[in-house]
């Protein structure tokens, strides 16, 4: 039993004005990054002085929703006095329809990234390791160090793609998790399914491998799907996705997951009670019903993304093979330069010092601002 009672009488409390702040977080609280949001466009208006900033650091889509969803959001909210239904039954069977599954095998979270939070809560504990590629999306260390789980980054290769033999190698009696984002965020690269059956298969059933393809719907059309190729041989395997990027409702945070019954109970469990919101359930079952109004959109920004490649091509830039809705640069040590530079020209784009910076694909007007601003800078040699 962890809990006791205690009286107040001969307890040493310590004095609050000695503390260094109010309360005493855990250490590996203490010790965690902050995420960093992508920077406001209004935030670099104030900083440099510019208008009509646009904001290229988050991966949005740059179209409002569609009216279907718009509708559906709005008779959502005429029920906001009541609890949503905390475990989404109607978008879950949306889901398993639309897929080809069971819905059994699939839940729903406050958009995929609260859906990894849940996975790592489940499996991970205290001396555990978890595994991924890096550079990757940047909650898996964040998540990594809230559980103390032992972190496993196997480096990406010279062209930005996964060491998917330095992941299979780096296995051991300790691995718990296998993190695959594919697309890669931010290098925008794909993980072969060829290569996500080896990962799996020498994983074995006591690690859970975790497919996150949060930028699925821009990929290349041929691209098996892993919930249809994949899921169905490994119990082991969890794929999970959202509707923040290509169905525009990054506004409202909701996403899901798919893989076996059991481990979508277990990582049910520690759900926060209703999470997903009634009108992001609603938007998210209207997105599902027009899919192919919200398909039409990321095949414009397919287009636009390869606009904008054969225009960095030509002015000299190497880029990996891009299968998501941005670009990434390799700018190295002149990283935060070109950031700060593009913003100055009021083009916000998210950097990762040192390393390089990622561009989303916006509107048509965002991305010639921004195809501008980086011909004005050019190529630093």
């Amino acid at each position: 039993m962890n809990s006791r009672t205690q009286g107040s009488l001969g307890a040493t409390v310590p004095d609050v004005n000695e503390l260094a702040r109010p309360g005493r977080p855990r250490s590996a609280v203490e010790a965690l990054p902050a995420y960093r949001p992508g920077r406001d466009a209004k935030q670099a208006q104030q900083d440099h002085g510019v208008v009509d900033a646009v904001k290229l650091a988050s991966n949005e889509n740059p179209e409002a929703p569609i009216s279907a969803i718009e509708n559906a959001v709005l008779h959502a909210v005429r029920g906001a006095n009541r609890y949503a239904d905390h475990r989404g039954a109607e978008l879950r069977s949306h889901i398993a329809s639309w897929l080809g599954v069971n819905a059994e095998q699939v839940t729903i979270g406050n958009g995929s990234v609260g859906l990894l939070q849940q996975i790592f809560l489940t499996y991970l504990d205290a001396d555990d390791e978890i595994i991924f590629g890096w550079r990757s999306f940047e909650v898996y260390p964040i998540f990594s160090q809230l559980t103390g789980a032992e972190m496993v980054r196997v480096p990406l290769l010279d062209d930005l793609t996964y060491d998917v033999d330095g992941i299979i190698s780096a296995i051991s009696p300790a691995t718990k998790v296998i993190m695959l984002a594919t697309p890669n965020n931010p290098t925008g690269t794909l993980l072969e399914a060829d290569d996500i059956v080896r990962i799996a298969t020498a994983a074995g059933d006591g690690v859970i491998v975790v497919i996150d393809e949060a930028y699925r719907e821009f990929v290349d059309a041929d691209t098996p799907d892993p919930v249809a190729e994949v899921v169905p041989r490994f119990r082991n395997v969890l794929v999970t996705r959202t509707l923040s990027k290509a169905h525009g409702l990054a506004g409202l945070r909701v996403g899901y997951a798919v893989g076996d019954a059991e481990v979508i109970a277990d990582i049910d469990k520690v759900a926060v009670p209703f999470h997903v919101n009634a009108a992001a359930q609603a938007a998210a079952i209207a997105a599902i019903d027009n899919i192919d109004e919200i398909e039409a959109r990321c095949a414009v920004i397919v287009r636009e993304r390869g606009r904008v490649e054969s225009q960095l091509a030509s002015l000299g830039w190497w880029m990996p093979h891009h299968q998501a809705n941005f670009v990434y640069l390799s700018t190295g040590v002149n990283t935060m330069h070109y950031a700060t530079e593009l913003e100055k020209r009021g083009v916000v784009v998210r950097p990762f010092d040192g390393e390089g910076i990622r561009v989303t694909i916006g509107s048509a007007v965002e991305n010639d601002r921004f195809l501008a601003a980086i011909t004005e800078l050019g190529v630093l040699k």
